[in-house]
């Protein structure tokens, strides 16, 4: 599937989770709910500007697993991807 984007959605009890393992936690917003609103005003501004983007729920857990098979680090370029290949698996 072409032309769809995925942006890559956390659950609040997965956030801690996610800044321990993520290498680049220093560009991770602390909280949650800091996250959870930058993340929400990308998501319309994306569809604001006619990207064809959902949000893709990302289970932290399945996450870290899918890095380490592929020998990725748990980086925002990571995160991005598997996001992508969440988006067009569905």
């Amino acid at each position: 599937m072409s032309g769809i984007a995925g942006l890559a959605w956390y659950r609040a009890e997965q956030w801690e989770l996610l800044r321990k393992h993520a290498v680049d936690k220093s560009n991770l917003e602390l909280t949650y709910d800091e996250w959870h609103r930058i993340a929400l005003e990308k998501l319309l501004d994306l569809r604001a500007r006619g990207i064809n983007v959902v949000p893709v729920n990302v289970d932290v857990d399945e996450l870290l697993k899918w890095c380490n098979e592929n020998n990725l680090p748990v980086d925002g370029a990571s995160r991005s991807q598997y996001a992508l290949k969440l988006a067009q698996d569905k």
